[in-house]
């Protein structure tokens, strides 16, 4: 269909895996094979859902990894909350990364509803 890269949504979605790579750093280390490695799977497929839904041949094939990428969106914020009620993470930082995944959310929407 078309070249992900070059899609806005799809480098907001790298930013914010890049961002929760970074944050995810500081969780403790009994957390490396629980929320961390959630957070991180959650966050990459948000971008790994647009990619794989560009190189789809119908527009209802890439919705519905749009959809898919929608579900991780929602993953991630949780994992963020949890995160914060557990104390991994300041409040400002929270804060800061939970607007990206509102602005990522709003912009999927309206990818989503102007593809035809």
């Amino acid at each position: 269909m078309q070249d992900f890269r070059k899609l806005k949504v799809w480098g907001k979605a790298h930013e914010l895996t890049l961002d929760i790579y970074k944050l995810s750093n500081n969780f403790p280390k009994e957390e490396m094979y629980a929320l961390t490695t959630q957070i991180r799977r959650a966050s990459a497929s948000i971008g790994l859902n647009i990619a794989e839904g560009c190189g789809r041949a119908t527009i209802p094939d890439f919705k519905h990894f749009l959809v898919m990428a929608m579900g991780s969106i929602n993953e991630v914020e949780y994992c963020l909350i949890l995160a914060f009620d557990l104390q991994y993470i300041e409040f400002e930082i929270f804060k800061d990364t939970q607007q990206k995944t509102e602005e990522l959310r709003k912009m999927l929407t309206t990818f989503m509803s102007k593809l035809k």
